[in-house]
């Protein structure tokens, strides 16, 4: 019998991506809650809540959309993946703009730029030298 009830095709795309972000099952912990609103005694006496803690993150995930307990398990695990995926697609955006930031901040100016700024500085002191005062003599 598999971990979650849905289809071997889900929870081998589940394995999938925990295994191409480097999740693992040591690292996350697994509890189980009653759920609360809508569902009756099932819900009043049954632990059909799942939470999961990712304890290198201290990222926390709680589910209960569901009133069966397998369910929203494998539920609390695709959002689980899904914010752990969001964070490092961040991170990853966030060391490429800091690279190129860097790469543009290096990058040399070229000779047109460089003639234009050595233009304006000799226009300005030129403006500069005319409001001086004349010599007394």
């Amino acid at each position: 019998m598999s971990a979650f009830p849905v289809s071997p095709e889900k929870e081998e795309q589940l394995a999938r991506r925990m295994a191409a972000i480097g999740l693992r099952e040591s690292d996350v912990e697994e509890s189980f809650v009653r759920s609360g609103g809508h569902g009756g005694q099932n819900v009043n006496k049954t632990a059909t809540c799942v939470m999961l803690m990712h304890r290198p993150t201290g990222l926390q995930v709680k589910c209960q959309q569901t009133r069966q307990q397998g369910q929203n398990r494998y539920l609390a695990w695709m959002l689980l993946l899904e914010k752990l995926e969001t964070r490092q697609r961040e991170r990853v955006a966030s060391e490429r703009s800091q690279a190129e930031k860097l790469r543009r901040q290096k990058r040399g100016r070229s000779r047109a730029a460089k003639q234009r700024i050595l233009a304006d500085k000799s226009h300005r002191s030129s403006k500069k030298s005319s409001r001086r005062s004349a010599p007394m003599d």
